[in-house]
């Protein structure tokens, strides 16, 4: 698959929306340095613009976590769901910067410019950016998974369920358009999907009508391990109030608490495995 890094933020969810730089870091040593290092990080996300061409996917990463932490700050947003693989490695990238100041995140980032293009050579003065029809000015990783419009007539009923249009397949189920189990090429059910996407009403509604719990797709995963990799802790608490078992493996013996990061949602997982038990 050909890599295609464009600029701008494609994924709107996670974009603060605002270009603007945020010059709050507590105390610099000092402010014309710190005015100056400013200039130079907008210089470089300018001319970041012509060369992603040259940068490799790790590069543009790395590049991305610094852009936000300039913009927006330590990350704040939730885990993307368990199929939107461009944006969790997006968010793992700038989660992983913690509490990194604002000041080394543009120094890494102007650095790391320079190392692409050893010729460039920021202007001391400074220099407003080009306006860029862009809902977000830093680079962008290339898109590993975009959902395409579909049109009306050729949406499928999982397509229905990743849009959370619960009235649409409610009706398929009632009338028995569909199965509620019905898998789609990977082995995922509606479940799997609702899990995944976080529609914690249509998981209840499938639940409702009888939707297998339990079931796994082809990587032996189950709707409470989309659930626990997505950290979804309301979707976590209905599918084991409804029957859950959070003691089946997936193919690479992964339970559903091994394949989160929150603690609130593994610490869950493990007493109902202990009261099931007992």
């Amino acid at each position: 698959m050909a890599s295609l890094f464009v600029s701008g933020e494609t994924l709107s969810d996670h974009s603060s929306g605002d270009d603007s730089f945020d010059s709050t870091d507590p105390n610099p040593e000092d402010e014309e340095d710190y005015k100056l290092l400013a200039s130079h990080f907008q210089q470089a996300a300018d001319r970041l613009q012509g060369m992603v061409h040259v940068a490799s996917r790790e590069q543009l990463l790395y590049l991305y976590a610094r852009y936000k932490q300039v913009k927006v700050g330590k990350c704040n947003i939730p885990k993307p769901g368990f199929f939107d693989f461009e944006g969790k490695q997006k968010w793992e990238a700038w989660k992983a910067l913690g509490d990194a100041s604002a000041e080394q995140a543009m120094k890494e980032y102007v650095s790391t410019v320079r190392t692409l293009d050893p010729s460039w050579t920021p202007q001391a003065g400074e220099q407003k950016s080009v306006e860029r029809k862009t809902a977000f000015g830093g680079p962008v990783v290339s898109s590993l998974y975009q959902e395409e419009t579909i049109r009306e007539e050729d949406k499928d009923i999982f397509d229905y369920c990743r849009e959370n249009n619960i009235e649409h397949v409610t009706h398929a189920i009632r009338s028995k358009d569909i199965d509620v189990n019905l898998k789609d090429e990977e082995g995922r059910t509606l479940l799997h999907w609702a899990c995944d996407r976080g529609h914690h009403e249509l998981v209840s509604v499938l639940l409702q009508h009888k939707a297998d719990i339990n079931r796994q797709d082809n990587e032996g995963q189950t709707a409470l391990h989309y659930a626990s990799s997505c950290e979804f802790l309301d979707i976590v608490d209905i599918l084991l109030k409804c029957g859950a078992d959070p003691g089946l493996r997936d193919q690479d013996g992964a339970l559903p608490e091994e394949v989160t990061d929150c603690r609130e949602i593994c610490s869950k997982l493990q007493q109902c495995k202990l009261v099931e038990t007992t």
